[in-house]
């Protein structure tokens, strides 16, 4: 294959350059790693902006409901925790795209998909609470009674559990393979 008809960020034979073997046993060098892993951020963070894109939209639209003037304080409280929380979510998961475009060009391509890896971490956080603090809202309205509570607390548990614990859980099965 000629350097022409080369796929990009695949390796040319014999090039100079050190390659260094990731943890997942790939022979790729630290540039063509954080290509590898932006590659794959940017799928993660496009699925998680849509919905908190839709998310968001939704909850700007529910103050300019004529009922939004019959919702209790504790209600209206809630609402404005979420649109807060909703706000702070959509600029944590849309920050991986300004970093990029602020730091092209620099070389710095490695650090800026650690930098963009963790905002995305902390985007899914303010997701959870969004969507806690959302779903407790409209549970409220609908339920009028305790049982709310106590439907957004499973909710929460079910989405940690499925976001961070079976992940986590997977590292920590896969670290004791590795050394075994």
């Amino acid at each position: 294959m000629t350097d022409d008809t080369r796929r990009p960020g695949t390796r040319r034979p014999g090039r100079s350059e050190p390659a260094r073997s990731a943890p997942e046993g790939r022979d790729e060098s630290t540039e063509e790693r954080a290509d590898r892993r932006w590659a794959e951020l940017l799928q993660e963070v496009r699925v998680a902006q849509t919905g908190v894109q839709i998310l968001f939209g939704f909850l700007l639209t529910v103050v300019f409901q004529p009922r939004f003037t019959d919702l209790s304080d504790t209600d209206k409280n809630i609402y404005l925790a979420t649109v807060v929380l909703g706000a702070v979510t959509t600029g944590a998961l849309i920050a991986p795209v300004s970093f990029h475009r602020m730091v092209t060009g620099r070389q710095l391509k490695p650090q800026m998909v650690e930098w963009a890896s963790r905002l995305t971490v902390i985007g899914l956080v303010f997701l959870l609470c969004t969507m806690a603090s959302a779903l407790l809202l409209i549970l409220r309205v609908a339920l009028h009674n305790a049982v709310a509570l106590w439907i957004v607390a499973g909710l929460v548990g079910w989405f940690v559990l499925c976001w961070f614990v079976l992940p986590a859980w997977a590292r920590r099965d896969n670290s004791r393979t590795d050394e075994g």
